[in-house]
């Protein structure tokens, strides 16, 4: 599933974020002009999901992972909901 932040939100003008859930690891991509960055996080790695879904503006989503921490802003509300949703049923999937 892929999910690509709104070109409208601050720091996402020319180039959106990307959040694409696979059944193994969650991939934030940053596009660029010639490369861009990638990256790769287990679900099992994931200790913690926190959303902010303000009353105007767009939601961010943050990731910790073993005393790190991974922001992605620009998402509509009911997008961060199904990211958090969908990465909680690969994580206790992954647990069973």
């Amino acid at each position: 599933m892929k999910y690509t932040a709104s070109r409208l939100s601050e720091g996402n003008k020319a180039f959106p974020m990307e959040i694409h859930l696979t059944e193994s690891s969650v991939e934030i991509k940053k596009p660029g002009v010639f490369s861009g960055e990638s990256k790769y996080l287990n679900y099992e790695d994931i200790t913690a999901i926190e959303i902010d879904t303000p009353m105007i503006g767009f939601s961010t989503i943050t990731l910790y992972l073993n005393g790190t921490q991974v922001k992605v802003h620009g998402f509509s509300k009911s997008d961060v909901q199904q990211i958090r949703k969908q990465i909680d049923e690969y994580r206790s999937l992954r647990k069973k």
